[in-house]
């Protein structure tokens, strides 16, 4: 797993993504157990409490359970809804930055050149 320094996004939503990510790819499977809080946080050189948060993230969405006294576990989900969601939340997002690009001025061309450039460089960024 890697993190990534002051690119705007909290460390622990870096870490929550990169679960929601392997587990809606079937990378993870259910009943496998994360690593511990503590071990998680040793790896990557973070705060225990900023592991901690990103496992919260994942268990309010219903992705992980604790067990006391053993861990996180993943949850069998149902990945379909758990894309459903997902493109609802890209959907409102995307009919936001319509809204501000329509208040800017800006074209429909310059609206899909700016996503195309974001997506560009999101792409850069996974393979660093």
């Amino acid at each position: 797993m890697k993190i990534i320094q002051n690119n705007g996004v909290p460390i622990y939503q870096q870490i929550a993504s990169e679960f929601q990510d392997q587990i809606m790819n079937g990378k993870l499977q259910p009943g496998t157990y994360l690593p511990s809080i503590r071990s998680l946080a040793k790896d990557l050189k973070i705060s225990v409490i900023t592991t901690k948060k990103a496992y919260e993230v994942l268990e309010a969405e219903g992705l992980v359970s604790s067990v006391p006294g053993k861990g996180f576990y993943i949850n069998a989900t149902d990945t379909e809804m758990m894309r459903e969601q997902h493109q609802r939340k890209v959907e409102d997002a995307l009919s936001e930055a319509i809204h501000a690009a329509n208040v800017a001025g800006m074209t429909k061309q310059d609206l899909i050149e700016t996503l195309t450039t974001l997506l560009d460089l999101e792409d850069e960024g996974r393979e660093q």
